[in-house]
């Protein structure tokens, strides 16, 4: 008879009438357990969320001033602080601000006007400002940052930063026209109380295009693009599994968009990747991800258009987020530069 005092795998074999596994058998099975149920896994999630690549472009060949870009900022979050529903006349001096450096790129400006209830008066009139660049018809691109602020907050990254990249957009297609038809356009009320509600400007602009039987072939929401730091542990995530998949330093931009648009998003990547120094990281994710749809690229989803996000990933990285020292000497301009030519070389290549 065998001896009864054996190990743990031993003594079970013994019960059962069968002879020990051995060691290295042990190993693999769990090796193989391991990979199954927890490496294959997050390498299928990796593959899913973050869209890695392998290529890269070359370097473009443009630049975008930065003193430029600042100007922008600073002429929104200081000038004409604060531009909220509240204070109509900023709003609307934010709006010819914009239209001036539209019309002086050599678009062909379009505005469109819209009442809703805001501020105590049931007919509060705001207005929707596009830029038009290359072909009139056509398969369009639309790019589109929201030029309101939340409060009575200077705003320079929320979104004055996207503003000053849409202006400098302008100029670099009023440049070097696209072959497709490219439509750049400034919202408001973008911020509460009207996020996610019908009253924000870009939700009248998408609908507007979904009634004219429009075809959009993407719609580029710039949110936020101007907060860089190379402090580590700067960049936190809505979920801890993601700091898996993604740096802990805030030093890169980000494409954001649903699982829906997976093929967007890994084109915009690929663009977007060593066109400048920058680095590109892009997310999918299901909706109801805290961040993913928190802009105006939510209400193109809602016509059904695919539409992507191009971020510094708000108050996931930016301390100043919805708060009094969100203001222009924060910003890294060199950075924001880079962004804006990244997307602009990714919108020639699209």
């Amino acid at each position: 008879m065998p001896d009864p005092v054996k190990t743990r795998s031993g003594a079970t074999a013994l019960f059962l009438g069968r002879k020990p596994i051995p060691f290295k058998k042990r190993t693999l099975s769990f090796f193989i357990l391991l990979f199954l149920f927890v490496i294959l896994p997050l390498l299928i999630g990796y593959f899913m969320i973050s869209q890695p690549t392998m290529g890269r472009n070359q370097p473009s060949d443009l630049k975008v001033n930065a003193a430029d870009l600042e100007a922008h900022v600073r002429k929104l979050a200081v000038d004409f602080f604060p531009r909220n529903d509240f204070q109509s006349e900023n709003l609307n001096q934010s709006a010819d601000f914009i239209l001036v450096h539209f019309k002086k790129a050599g678009a062909r400006v379009e505005e469109q006007h819209f009442s809703v209830s805001a501020t105590g008066d049931p007919d509060a009139k705001f207005r929707n400002l596009s830029a038009h660049f290359g072909p009139e018809s056509g398969p369009r691109i639309v790019i589109g940052a929201h030029y309101d602020v939340y409060g009575n907050l200077p705003g320079a990254d929320d979104n004055a930063s996207g503003v000053a990249g849409l202006i400098e957009l302008a100029k670099l297609f009023g440049k070097q026209p696209p072959s497709q038809p490219v439509e750049l356009v400034a919202y408001p009320l973008e911020e509460p109380p009207f996020y996610a509600t019908s009253k924000m400007g870009s939700a009248f602009h998408a609908h507007a295009l979904k009634k004219a039987r429009i075809e959009v072939k993407l719609m580029i929401c710039l949110e936020m693009i101007g907060y860089f730091t190379d402090k580590p542990a700067s960049q936190k995530y809505p979920n801890q599994a993601l700091r898996l998949y993604y740096p802990s330093i805030g030093n890169f931009i980000a494409i954001a968009s649903s699982f829906d648009y997976r093929k967007e998003t890994l084109a915009m990547k690929k663009a977007m990747s060593g066109v400048t120094p920058l680095a590109v990281e892009s997310i999918n994710a299901p909706r109801n991800l805290p961040g993913i749809d928190f802009s105006d690229h939510r209400n193109y989803w809602a016509v059904g258009y695919p539409a992507v996000m191009i971020t510094d990933t708000s108050f996931y990285r930016n301390p100043h987020y919805h708060k009094k020292t969100d203001t222009p000497d924060t910003l890294d301009y060199q950075r924001m530069s880079q962004v804006v030519v990244a997307v602009f070389e990714a919108v020639r290549k699209l």
